[in-house]
């Protein structure tokens, strides 16, 4: 019985650790071991990378300035990154820049999951973009906000720039309704970000809702 007592201890203290976060991550080991392909440093200083910087800064405006007149409407700032892609990706074709939303390794384009944008310069160089919007309070907070996972389909089939492209939100009245506007914006290289992995155990509803399981059930009459 102690054996048994001894093993259940050591079991549980292994699962424990086990989902402690693995802090600490290169973004870009984690990119090449999920997709194969490298995240490309961007240096700003080569003359190439400055010219395709620039139209990116210009995007950046142009998408913030329409942004603005529009408004856009949602429950939250950090929802609005998903209202804000039409606009930069509107913009980004208006400075001269190849842009849509990126192609899987099957051949068909999804929205859905990390990057947003797929980007190709003049020199046929592949930039991938993500899109985010946050509040002036919620910048420094540790709330989780950027995350990819694993894929069989993956949107990441070149080596490539890894950027993001954040704006500050505040909020207006627009036509009687609360709107959020950007009020700032800034790019970054992710090159040099660090992650982590968080583990979780989960279930899905055929899991959940089994005949073993349940207590006990009633209709709601009208």
């Amino acid at each position: 019985m102690e054996d048994q007592e001894e093993y259940v201890k050591k079991l549980e203290e292994t699962i424990g650790r086990f989902l402690e976060p693995m802090k600490g991550i290169p973004f870009a080991v984690a990119i090449k071991g999920l997709s194969g392909f490298s995240v490309l440093p961007f240096d700003p200083a080569l003359q190439s990378n400055d010219k395709l910087l620039k139209h990116l800064v210009d995007a950046a405006q142009f998408a913030g300035q329409k942004a603005l007149q529009q408004g856009i409407l949602t429950a939250r700032p950090n929802e609005a990154g998903n209202h804000v892609e039409p606009f930069v990706l509107e913009a980004l074709k208006k400075v001269g820049l190849k842009a849509d939303i990126p192609i899987t390794r099957s051949g068909k384009k999804k929205s859905q999951g990390y990057p947003d944008i797929q980007i190709e310069d003049e020199l046929g160089r592949t930039a991938y973009l993500e899109c985010k919007t946050y509040s002036t309070k919620t910048k420094r907070t540790g709330f989780r906000t950027f995350y990819f996972s694993p894929s069989r389909n993956p949107k990441i089939t070149r080596d490539a720039f890894h950027l993001l492209l954040s704006f500050e939100l505040g909020v207006a009245d627009r036509s009687e309704k609360k709107v959020y506007i950007p009020l700032s914006w800034q790019i970054y290289t992710l090159d040099k970000l660090l992650v982590q992995i968080k583990h979780e155990f989960n279930a899905n509803n055929k899991d959940l809702y089994t005949k073993e399981a349940l207590l006990a059930q009633g209709l709601i009459s009208t």
